[in-house]
């Protein structure tokens, strides 16, 4: 009973997105994978494994802050399209997200 009633608590907050559906990596001066499709609404992990510092945006969506390795970051697509991430820091960095 007192399990029904945490999952009864969580439900909200995992159909709303705030939950990562997705982990991206960044490393070697690159997204990995390099594109994904995932659902309108859903969220990617971004974390940054490599050696460098990275940040991440999409022009109109968002724009991080710089991370240091080992951060992570849990971004949200709120529309259908097609998306590029970038990072400001390493240019030829690009993720492109296909949110259907």
């Amino acid at each position: 009973m007192k399990a029904l009633f945490c999952l009864l608590l969580l439900m909200p907050l995992m159909t709303s997105g705030a939950f990562a559906d997705a982990t991206i990596v960044q490393k070697g001066r690159r997204f990995n994978p390099g594109e994904i499709t995932i659902r309108r609404g859903e969220s990617l992990t971004f974390t940054n494994n490599d050696e460098f510092i990275h940040q991440i945006y999409v022009t109109g969506l968002f724009d991080s802050d710089e991370r240091v390795p080992g951060q992570t970051l849990v971004e949200n697509f709120p529309q259908a399209g097609t998306f590029e991430v970038r990072c400001h820091i390493h240019p030829k960095m690009k993720l492109v997200v296909h949110a259907n």
